[in-house]
């Protein structure tokens, strides 16, 4: 497996202005490409002078037939690709981390130019003079919006391959999912009509490497039903996080994977003998600290954390719940993003015997979730606040299982005293040691107990914290869960 190429972008200010340079090189070679693609093709009159800086605006052709009667001839001179080797631009790194031949590189320009220069590709759009509409061996269609040409897989294997039938059938396995374009994410192709040929299929771009070719960075993926999961970020540190010595003990080989887990797979060779990325389990009452968890985990390691909402992806028709969940995982490839299931028992709850067609399907799609959770290559957190609601399958594969209890009075205690402001004065009649030890809270409740105190004092214009409001604050905790004092 390849490295992640963002691990390999050093971001500088002078980026945008490298990519820019870079990219109108790149575009000045497709060009040319393309124009001798189309002359070989079709053969401009004696009287036309090549232009090598834009794309031949108009096809001079005769049934495809050269003006001197002879056949055609669809041989093409490779014209030198740029030398990228000294290029500080993301598109260039990209380059060279994935040792490109020059094809691969015509393909990945006819997919960038749609975004950033679509009239170059507008000559494709010419019309057959004999049949009096586009060439269906340009391939190539018109979006619902966009104006312009959309190339399609036809549209690169003309441009690669020509009427050259043995190179076409070489080019197609370009487009296998195995290829690192559609392995890692970087292209897809579009597929709407399957009943049509898979060849006219659109042929498109991924919006993260789109960013990355163009402003160097990746941009967060907004919350939709096309993404149905929300970034998780925190102001807050591992000081504010209280654990007991068994929970940090255990969080602690996950830092260690998450610091040494790359050089574990492929300086050590053992990529063959373990499955990638890390999978672990975070249960206990809700409030405990698992969501603040994770959250922490990828701010300390400098990586994205997105919570699946999985009122978006769970639902009851037949297959739906696994489609709206590739979609995340299909985003998260290659991206080196922690993602965390809350509540995971929804989706990975114990299978039951089959009695009828939901508890097959419903089974069938537990046995998905394993695969697509196994064969994620980063972490992913599974967080549940009943253990035993989680599929034996599921928990065999995780490597950590991490309990997150509720607080003893002592960790209780440092709750207390870490949450208040330090611009409050507590009163005199408040025993924190006490209160930790009489009143069971989680940590989220003594953070409810805390506010509810402090607007308290906000509210009779002064900063002292009363015993009365604290003790208010946990009587109102008390009573949603239930609870009396």
């Amino acid at each position: 497996m390849v490295e992640n190429i963002e691990d390999h972008i050093e971001s500088t200010p002078d980026l945008v202005v490298a990519n820019a340079s870079c990219l109108n090189e790149e575009i000045g070679w497709f060009a040319s490409v393309v124009n001798d693609r189309l002359a070989a093709y079709a053969p401009a009159p004696p009287d036309r002078e090549p232009d090598e800086n834009r794309f031949l605006g108009k096809l001079f052709s005769n049934n495809h037939q050269p003006s001197n009667g002879s056949e055609p001839s669809w041989t093409v001179e490779p014209i030198p690709v740029p030398d990228l080797s000294q290029s500080k631009s993301v598109y260039a790194e990209f380059v060279r981390h994935y040792n490109m031949t020059a094809d691969e590189r015509l393909i990945l320009m006819l997919t960038i130019l749609p975004h950033i220069q679509p009239q170059l590709l507008d000559v494709f759009f010419t019309t057959n003079p004999q049949l009096k509409r586009g060439y269906s061996e340009f391939g190539g269609i018109k979006g619902h919006q966009h104006g312009g040409f959309m190339p399609t897989v036809e549209t690169a294997l003309f441009i690669t391959s020509g009427q050259d039938v043995v190179k076409r059938f070489r080019m197609m396995q370009t487009f296998e999912p195995t290829h690192f374009f559609f392995a890692h994410n970087i292209l897809f192709i579009n597929h709407i009509h399957t009943s049509e040929p898979s060849n006219s299929a659109a042929l498109c771009m991924t919006e993260e490497f789109l960013d990355l070719f163009t402003t160097g960075k990746f941009r967060s993926p907004p919350f939709s039903m096309e993404f149905p999961a929300k970034r998780l970020m925190t102001k807050m540190t591992w000081d504010d996080l209280v654990l007991g010595k068994q929970t940090t003990k255990q969080l602690d080989e996950i830092r260690i994977w998450l610091q040494h887990g790359k050089t574990l797979l492929y300086d050590w060779g053992m990529e063959n003998k373990l499955k990638p990325g890390y999978k672990a389990l975070f249960y206990g009452p809700p409030g405990t600290g698992k969501t603040l968890t994770a959250t922490l985990l990828g701010k300390t390691f400098h990586l994205d954390v997105y919570r699946i909402d999985l009122s978006m992806v769970i639902s009851k028709y037949i297959g739906e719940t696994e489609k709206n969940l590739e979609k995340v995982f299909k985003r998260a490839e290659n991206k080196n993003w922690i993602l965390f299931f809350d509540e995971a028992d929804a989706l990975f709850a114990k299978r039951t015997s089959i009695s009828d067609s939901h508890d097959k399907y419903a089974n069938q799609e537990i046995a998905y979730l394993l695969q697509r959770l196994e064969d994620y290559p980063s972490l992913a957190v599974l967080a549940t606040n009943m253990r035993h609601n989680i599929d034996e399958a599921i928990l065999e594969r995780i490597q950590s299982i991490i309990h997150f209890p509720k607080p003893e009075p002592s960790e209780r205690l440092k709750l207390w005293q870490s949450t208040f402001s330090k611009s409050v004065v507590l009163d005199e009649a408040i025993n924190l040691e006490q209160i930790a030890r009489q009143y069971e809270l989680v940590g989220r409740s003594i953070v409810s107990v805390v506010q509810f105190a402090s607007l308290m004092a906000l509210n009779r214009n002064t900063n002292i914290i009363l015993l009365e409001d604290v003790m208010n604050g946990i009587r109102k905790e008390y009573l949603k869960e239930g609870r009396t004092m």
